[in-house]
């Protein structure tokens, strides 16, 4: 039993340091200081450009629905109302939204932002190898072959030969 520990934690170490690991926790803590910053805008600027197309008093807390308003009305001390809050998941749900659209802006720069880079390389070796190929010695090249005789020069050399076998 002491082996499967060591192995189960050795194990576990192995885990922790991979790099998928602390790429992830990278990735949540900038996540977490992202949201704060998606969150300022909800409530900076969206919630109040809301407020003037006339979602209500105070934005998206307008939209909540008072579930025993007659009982609590009558009774405010004893009675805790029970409220339905559609603000805060409008809200939640605009957070997503814009957090999933800026990320996707990001992916989608760093994805270009790469390609670009990549041909950029290719291009650069391409040019590396064509500058290579340039720089090296020119092949002496093999002197052309003497034009082969035309058909009136090998008749008229048949018949030369043929005159002089019979003579």
């Amino acid at each position: 039993m002491a082996k499967e520990k060591k192995g189960f934690f050795k194990e576990f170490k192995e885990f922790i340091a991979r790099g998928n690991v602390l790429d992830m926790a990278v990735g949540i803590i900038v996540g977490g200081a992202f949201t704060a910053i998606i969150t300022a805008l909800v409530n900076g600027v969206l919630t109040p450009l809301l407020q003037m197309i006339g979602v209500g008093g105070d934005g998206f807390g307008a939209l909540q629905i008072v579930l025993n308003e007659a009982a609590y009305a009558a009774n405010p001390e004893t009675v805790t109302p029970i409220i339905l809050d559609f603000g805060i998941v409008i809200s939640a749900i605009v957070t997503f939204v814009l957090t999933a659209f800026v990320l996707f802006l990001i992916v989608y720069t760093v994805n270009h932002i790469r390609a670009h880079a990549e041909k950029l390389k290719a291009k650069q070796e391409a040019e590396k190898k064509a500058a290579e190929e340039a720089a090296k010695p020119a092949e002496p090249e093999t002197p052309p072959a003497p034009p082969a005789p035309t058909t009136e020069e090998l008749l008229t050399e048949i018949r030369d030969l043929l005159k002089a076998k019979k003579e």
